[in-house]
């Protein structure tokens, strides 16, 4: 028992570290401090520790691929480009603007996953703003909270859905079939009332004549690279593969690929990657691990077999509080918890879904919900901004509660 509490105090705390970064402290640095105190006490063993960590290798990979990506593409200029081209077609409206910004966001993770649209688009957007003279937090809003919304439209629009299906996801048929109009429902709701609390900032005019400079043969190489990867993602999920080696494959060919165009060495690019991501994803594993030899996810896999009598209610009440709970432990670890005892229950499809809907869509509420709101957190910082966790969770109670209600009312109409 003395174990069982002294382990749920250091997952708790190095939680806490996470959302709240005293000290100012990395991310990374709690989850790795939280997994680092669990095997010098002794409440994990070693081989049980790097066993965690190994699961998350598909993640991992996924990740490098998509960070190269985003580095190169800046590097060569892309996100300018972008930047100057959104600002010429909103034609001097910043509201023409926002919905440009949200409906790029819509493709971006869709075909490229939530991921890419906060590391990759997050800096084309800001630099849109900023070109086009318009505010740019509306427009960030925008890049965080459609990188949850629109991260179930496809297999591959979200890592947490690798997570929540072991890697092994359903035939594309019969995720259009689940997901299709709960996508929809999720975007348009989400679209609308961020759109509603930002209607002060999106009034005015913006700038409609930016000047664009040409797109060098780097740029176009990137832009080539991030295409082919979405079209080589596509046809990976449809044939039912692991994600993560071809993402990284691509992003790695990418880089070395515009590196020998434009001569420039690709260890000074990988050097401004943020590789902080992958031991905060590797602690992260580690703490999931750590609950689990405690009996916490035979406890939630109990829960979902008693829900299984009534599937529409349980769907319901599991994906409401996996919402919840992937703000308060994020959801690639909640995503984990919810994986391991759905192996363990077998519950109805329609439970599971709303799990996915759940773990997905839920992290709009804060700023640590997801892995892809910390890695557009730390892609703002890199432009001198910044948004509080208060901040953030004022407009994530407006967007996220009626998103999820609608998307979750939308998966029970369907049956």
């Amino acid at each position: 028992m003395l174990a069982t509490i002294a382990t749920w105090g250091i997952c708790a705390a190095s939680t806490a570290g996470v959302i709240a970064r005293p000290l100012r402290w990395p991310e990374a640095v709690w989850a790795v401090l939280g997994a680092a105190l669990l095997l010098l006490f002794g409440l994990m063993p070693p081989t049980a520790a790097l066993g965690a960590v190994a699961k998350g290798s598909d993640v991992y990979l996924f990740l490098i691929g998509m960070m190269l990506l985003a580095e190169t593409a800046r590097e060569q200029g892309l996100f300018d480009w972008v930047a100057a081209t959104a600002a010429n077609h909103a034609g001097g409206s910043t509201s023409r603007l926002f919905a440009l910004v949200y409906a790029t966001g819509i493709v971006t993770t869709t075909f490229l996953s939530n991921d890419a649209t906060a590391v990759v688009l997050t800096p084309a957007v800001y630099a849109a703003a900023k070109k086009a003279e318009a505010e740019p937090l509306p427009m960030l809003f925008a890049c965080a909270l459609i990188a949850n919304a629109a991260s179930f439209v496809l297999p591959i629009s979200n890592p947490a859905n690798l997570v929540l299906y072991g890697g092994r996801m359903p035939p594309l048929g019969a995720w259009f079939g689940s997901f299709a109009l709960p996508s929809i429902a999720a975007i348009a709701v989400t679209f609308l009332m961020l759109r509603w609390v930002e209607q002060k900032r999106l009034s005015g005019p913006c700038a409609c004549d930016v000047a664009r400079e040409p797109l060098s043969m780097g740029g176009k190489a990137a832009l080539a690279g991030i295409a082919a990867t979405a079209l080589l993602l596509i046809a990976t999920s449809a044939f039912d593969l692991p994600l993560g080696l071809p993402t990284c494959i691509a992003g790695c060919a990418t880089t070395l690929g515009v590196c020998a165009i434009t001569k420039r060495s690709p260890v000074t690019l990988a050097k401004s990657v943020s590789w902080s991501v992958l031991p905060l994803v590797a602690g992260l594993f580690v703490l999931v691990e750590a609950l689990d030899r405690t009996g916490v996810i035979r406890q939630v896999a109990s829960a979902l077999q008693a829900a299984s009598s009534e599937p529409a209610k349980g769907a319901a009440i599991a994906g409401s509080i996996l919402a919840v709970t992937s703000n308060l432990m994020n959801n690639l670890p909640a995503g984990l918890v919810a994986s391991m005892a759905v192996v363990q229950a077998h519950p109805p499809r329609l439970i599971v879904d709303g799990l996915l809907i759940g773990v997905d869509l839920g992290p709009n509420l804060s700023i640590t919900g997801s892995l892809a709101t910390i890695l557009w957190l730390q892609a703002i910082r890199r432009e001198g901004e910044d948004v509080g966790f208060l901040r953030f969770l004022k407009v994530g109670i407006v967007t996220m509660i009626p998103a999820l209600v609608a998307a979750l009312g939308m998966r029970l109409l369907i049956g």
